[in-house]
């Protein structure tokens, strides 16, 4: 038996979906919440919290593997004690009961947002030091924090191995990631407002081969940086627009005007309950070196993400079947 946690998610449903097709039996921890991405499925769900311990060794009876995955990404002010409880302690809670149940072993999913921002001109690699004092912020710090938690456990007995995916992009994203949706959005006929920066952007389905990849390959207490292809956002936009069939105008917005409407927009998010397409987090993430090494991960995994153009092509492709049904 397999538990996912997080298996509603983005990835999480995916990863499902692959686990199913190599014929796995699965168990995924989920909330009282909607579980439609995982409808039609055969996949045993049990309810949990990543923060009852309880629930926790319910849900590990009789399971030989987890993949955790369950956290939270927040780009808005706010909600930082509740990330620092999930994406840290929720972490130490998995992982401690796994070793306590004898799981084989446990593969975390972390973030590149992990490691301490580098200079650009700096390719950052496994070796980039953590940052659990990182000033980019709440989420860059707990994700950083969790995966030293994680550290701490496989040190004291559990088989683990962490993987570090960047900006996750693709189809079957039922809960419109922040991506996914600028990636709709890209495809209708409008001004666009864009700002001229770039990140790293990976296929979903290539990190769910990927965690599978760490959990049958990987070395113990090793990182795994599941990277895919640096592009601007403009290219993005292009890349949308060309297999949407559509075509319509944009203008870049300098990075200082774009950050004072960020900084209105989020301290208006308590009364509109909409989170802003850019914050001053997302803002210097797309204006920060995004240059991440996943050689590693090709040389020991066998990971091979697909061009960033297939991905969007899909997904714009997916978001179109939804709209029929």
């Amino acid at each position: 038996m397999v538990l996912v946690t997080g298996a509603t998610g983005h990835l999480g449903n995916v990863l499902v979906r692959e686990l199913l097709a190599r014929g796995e039996r699965v168990r995924a921890l989920v909330l009282p919440e909607d579980c439609s991405p995982l409808q039609s499925l055969n996949v045993e769900l049990v309810e949990g919290d990543v923060l009852a311990p309880p629930s926790l060794a319910r849900a590990m009876e009789q399971v030989r593997v987890v993949y955790h995955l369950a956290g939270v990404i927040s780009i808005v002010p706010g909600r930082e004690e509740w990330m620092r409880r999930v994406n840290v302690e929720g972490v130490r809670n998995v992982a401690t009961v796994a070793l306590q149940a004898g799981v084989r072993r446990m593969v975390h999913v972390s973030s590149v947002h992990a490691f301490r921002r580098m200079p650009h001109g700096v390719v950052m690699d496994e070796s980039t030091p953590l940052a659990p004092d990182s000033p980019a912020g709440t989420y860059d710090r707990t994700k950083a924090e969790g995966t030293l938690a994680m550290l701490q456990l496989i040190a004291r007995g559990l088989d683990g191995v962490i993987v570090c995916p960047s900006g996750i992009v693709g189809p079957y994203d039922y809960r419109g990631s922040e991506m996914g949706r600028t990636v709709l959005d890209f495809t209708r006929q409008k001004v666009h407002f864009l700002v001229d920066g770039a990140y790293d952007f990976v296929d979903v389905r290539d990190v769910a081969r990927g965690l599978i990849a760490a959990c049958e390959r990987g070395r113990t207490g090793e990182i795994y940086i599941l990277s895919g292809t640096r592009a601007r956002l403009t290219s993005i936009k292009a890349m949308a627009q060309a297999a949407a069939g559509v075509h319509s105008p944009h203008v870049v917005v300098p990075f200082g005007l774009a950050n004072l409407i960020a900084g209105v927009a989020e301290r208006l998010t308590w009364l509109t309950k909409q989170t802003p397409r850019f914050t001053r987090y997302a803002l210097r993430t797309v204006r920060d070196n995004s240059a991440f090494s996943n050689a590693k991960a090709r040389r020991e995994l066998g990971y091979a993400p697909r061009p960033l153009e297939q991905t969007i092509a899909d997904t714009v492709r997916w978001w179109r079947e939804q709209r029929r049904r």
